[in-house]
C-alpha cells in the first residue's frame, strides 16, 4: 500500500497538489470539474437518503453515508446540483479518500485544503462547509472503529 504524506492519502495528494499548482481561475474550474463527477447515487441509497446524517454546516442540504467492508470505508454524498462548490468538494474527497481505512481518513489534516489554495477563492463561509464535510467524514470514523468488535 502507497504510504501516506503528511497524513493525507496518496490520491488525494495527487489531488491537492493539482489545486496547488492550478490559478485561481482554474481551482474554481476544477471544483466545477470534480462537481460534475460527483457520482450519482445506487439506487438501494437514494430510497434511504432522508435518513443520512446531515451536514447541518452548510448553507445547502448535504446528506452523507458512509458503509464499510475489508475495514476500508466508502462514503456517499447527496448533495444538490445547485451547490456546485460543496459537490465538488465532495467528489474530490471520494475520489482522494476512495480505498481508504477509517484510521487513514482520521489522519488527513483538517486544513488540507489550505494547501489547496482553496482560501483564495472560496469565502469563508463555504470553506466553513467544506470542513464540515470532513469532520463528519471523521466522525462516521470514530463511530466505525468504536463500533467494532475485535
Amino acid at each position: 500500500m502507497p504510504s501516506m504524506s503528511n497524513g493525507v492519502p496518496p490520491a488525494l495528494a495527487e489531488i491537492i497538489e493539482e489545486f496547488r499548482l492550478a490559478d485561481d481561475r482554474e481551482k474554481l474550474e476544477l471544483l466545477l470539474e470534480y462537481s460534475d463527477s460527483l457520482p450519482e447515487l445506487p439506487e438501494r441509497l437514494e430510497q434511504v437518503k432522508d435518513q443520512w446524517e446531515m451536514v447541518e454546516e452548510c448553507q445547502s442540504p448535504v446528506g452523507i453515508h458512509a458503509e464499510h467492508a475489508d475495514g476500508k470505508l466508502q462514503f456517499y454524498f447527496a448533495i444538490p446540483e445547485s451547490a456546485p462548490t460543496v459537490r465538488g468538494f465532495a467528489s474530490l474527497m471520494l475520489e482522494g479518500a476512495e480505498g481508504s481505512t477509517p484510521e487513514e481518513i482520521l489522519q488527513i489534516p483538517a486544513d488540507f485544503f489550505v494547501e489547496m489554495g482553496l482560501q483564495k477563492v472560496l469565502s469563508p463561509q463555504r470553506l466553513n462547509g467544506i470542513s464540515a464535510v470532513l469532520a463528519h467524514m471523521k466522525r462516521m470514523s470514530v463511530a466505525h472503529l468504536e463500533g467494532q468488535t475485535s
